[in-house]
């Protein structure tokens, strides 16, 4: 019950004390610094449509290259898990044969 108590009048000490970030200012006022610094940092978007051709060769994406990467992988890890399951099936098969020849 003692504990409860604490508890209580920990929690309402935390609730009416004011929560302040670093050098005393408040988060609201650190938060709204924060984001007018975010925002005028941020580069404008352009106003117009600009079309592939203008954009900068290092804002282009080599999607060619990613896709050949994806569709290699995949087929690695399809061809490693048929290898997985042929050796699997091939050693279930000789347990079978060993099963068998030891019943007769």
């Amino acid at each position: 019950m003692r504990l409860l108590r604490l508890c209580a009048l920990v929690a309402a000490l935390l609730a009416a004390t004011p929560v302040t970030g670093r050098a005393g200012v408040s988060p609201d006022v650190a938060l709204a610094k924060s984001d007018a610094l975010a925002k005028a940092e941020q580069p404008q978007p352009p106003k117009e449509f600009v079309p592939v051709d203008e954009v900068p060769p290092g804002e282009q994406i080599p999607a060619i290259n990613l896709v050949a990467a994806a569709y290699g992988f995949i087929w690695l890890a399809v061809l490693g898990y048929v290898w997985s399951i042929s050796r699997r099936l091939r050693q279930v098969e000789s347990e079978i044969a060993d099963l068998e020849a030891r019943r007769k």
